[in-house]
C-alpha cells in the first residue's frame, strides 16, 4: 500500500535527523542543544530570514527568537547580515560551522541516492526523480 511504504520513507528521514538532532549535544561549549539544532535547521530552510520571519515561523517572541539568534552567533552558527536597503534589518545566515555540522544528513542522503543508482536502472531513476518533482510541486501548492 503506498501510504505505508511513504510513511515508512518519510519516518526514515526523520530517525535521521533525531539521531543527528542529538549527536551534538555535549558538555562543550559550542555543543548545540536539541532547541538549538532545530532552530538551525529552520533558519538553514527559511534561507537568510529576518529575525522577525524566523520569530513568527517557530512562533516565539522577538526578544526569544532575538536570544537564540545571538546564542547561536556566539557559538559561531549564523551570523547577522545587514540589509541593503534597510540598515535597521539584518538577515540570518549560516556558517561553514553549521555546514559542516549539517553535512551528517547530506551524508544519509549521498547514501541513500548512491543506493537508488545501484538497485534501480537510468530509466527508473529518471522515472523516480520526474514523480519527486510532482510531488514537491504538488506540495508547494
Amino acid at each position: 500500500m503506498l501510504e505505508k511504504e511513504f510513511e515508512k520513507l518519510y519516518l526514515m528521514f526523520r530517525d535521521n535527523y533525531c539521531k543527528n538532532l542529538f549527536s551534538h549535544v555535549n558538555e562543550d561549549k559550542d555543543s548545540l542543544t536539541p532547541t538549538e539544532s532545530y532552530c538551525l535547521e529552520v533558519i538553514y530552510l527559511l534561507n537568510r530570514p529576518t529575525v522577525h520571519e524566523f520569530a513568527k515561523y517557530v512562533k516565539i517572541s522577538q526578544p526569544n527568537a532575538t536570544y537564540r539568534i545571538n546564542n547561536l552567533i556566539q557559538k559561531g552558527y549564523i551570523r547577522k547580515t545587514v540589509s541593503e536597503y534597510d540598515k535597521r534589518e539584518y538577515f540570518l545566515e549560516v556558517t561553514d560551522k553549521f555546514l559542516k555540522f549539517y553535512g551528517a544528513n547530506a551524508s544519509f542522503n549521498a547514501k541513500l541516492m548512491n543506493g537508488i543508482r545501484e538497485k534501480f536502472s537510468e530509466e527508473e531513476v529518471e522515472l523516480l526523480e520526474k514523480m519527486l518533482k510532482k510531488i514537491v510541486e504538488e506540495i508547494m501548492v
